[in-house]
């Protein structure tokens, strides 16, 4: 058993403990294993032991080794979950099932052009920057329930949920509460937030989806 897979497992563990000790329902949090910068040969194992959603930052890495994994896996879910370019959203359509980085207008009506023209609808995430971060993409938090007003009314967009990555030196815990709090402002009902270091404490705040990384596959 390599030890991707030994750390899958453990993950998986951790995060039925967090639902049970949060008097969550088993199964109610979805784990997106973050791929990104792995090659295939280092994702296949965690595949074959059952994991079936995957999370890339980039969409050109994405599409040089997904497309024939896919292939061999067709119920594979992967999503977007970095910074999307205007120029990359119809690759990004073509490519992703699920896209967390909506955060601005122009790619709001990007992915809307693109939508029509392929006729695929990728469920879609509202990222927020729950810290006012300069250096980090997301939304304005006091803008964030009128941009998905606006992503749904103006845009023909069917918003699923928020993202959030909160600031690395603080405590998480606000800015989870913070987003949990957006999203049923919002009238959305996903919360993707929680990352290997502080998962557990976001499935306590009502996270729906993590996105584990270096504690499945190492570090990079």
């Amino acid at each position: 058993m390599s030890k991707a897979v030994e750390n899958l497992r453990a993950v998986k563990e951790a995060i039925a403990k967090a639902e049970t000790a949060a008097g969550r329902p088993a199964g109610s949090v979805t784990l997106v294993a973050v791929s990104k910068t792995f090659d295939a040969d280092a994702i296949r194992p965690v595949i074959e032991a059952g994991q079936r959603v995957f999370g890339e930052n980039r969409v050109q890495e994405a599409q040089g080794k997904w497309p024939a994994m896919q292939a061999d896996f067709p119920d594979i879910e992967l999503r977007l979950i970095g910074p999307l370019q205007s120029n990359k959203a119809a690759d990004a359509v073509a490519l992703f099932d699920v896209i967390e980085t909506v955060d601005r207008e122009k790619i709001a009506r990007a992915l809307a052009d693109e939508m029509k023209k392929q006729g695929r609808s990728p469920r879609l995430y509202v990222q927020v920057n729950t810290g006012l971060e300069e250096q980090k993409a997301g939304i304005d938090p006091r803008e964030a329930v009128a941009f998905v007003k606006r992503c749904r009314e103006e845009h023909d967009l069917a918003i699923e949920g928020l993202m959030c990555i909160p600031p690395f030196d603080e405590n998480p815990g606000p800015h989870f509460a913070l987003l949990e709090k957006l999203a049923r402002e919002a009238g959305v009902e996903k919360c993707s937030m929680g990352m290997s270091g502080d998962y557990e404490i976001a499935v306590g705040f009502g996270a729906t989806s993590v996105r584990v990384g270096s504690a499945i596959f190492g570090t990079r």
